[in-house]
């Protein structure tokens, strides 16, 4: 597996984690404390927060079918984009398993 796949992976868990904080902010704006220009700036986010959440699952799913996860564990982490902050962490668990991965497979390629 290429490290550009990791890579891909991180930048979409943390931009989509981003957005879903900044979303969060935002809807609590809107509805309680009902904030001018909350209902524009949520719907901004909420768009680039959707649109940007696809690609992540197609990153996802393309990194978890080439580290042969469980199906248990893909779902968690194509989950993990939905929930406010739960993306950072499942990224920093995520990348250091998959790093591992790599490491081991860049060992054995450069032994042989």
């Amino acid at each position: 597996m290429k490290k550009s796949v990791l890579t891909r992976y991180r930048v979409l868990a943390y931009v989509t984690g981003v957005l879903l904080i900044l979303l969060t902010l935002g809807m609590i704006g809107k509805y309680v404390l009902d904030l001018d220009g909350a209902a524009d700036f949520t719907y901004v986010v909420s768009l680039a927060h959707g649109w940007l959440y696809v690609l992540y699952l197609v990153f996802a799913f393309d990194l978890g079918s080439k580290a042969k996860w469980r199906v248990k564990k893909q779902l968690w982490v194509l989950l993990a984009g939905t929930i406010p902050t739960a993306a950072f962490f499942v990224e920093r668990k995520v990348s250091r398993e998959v790093e591992a991965k790599i490491a081991d497979s860049s060992f054995a390629t450069a032994k042989a």
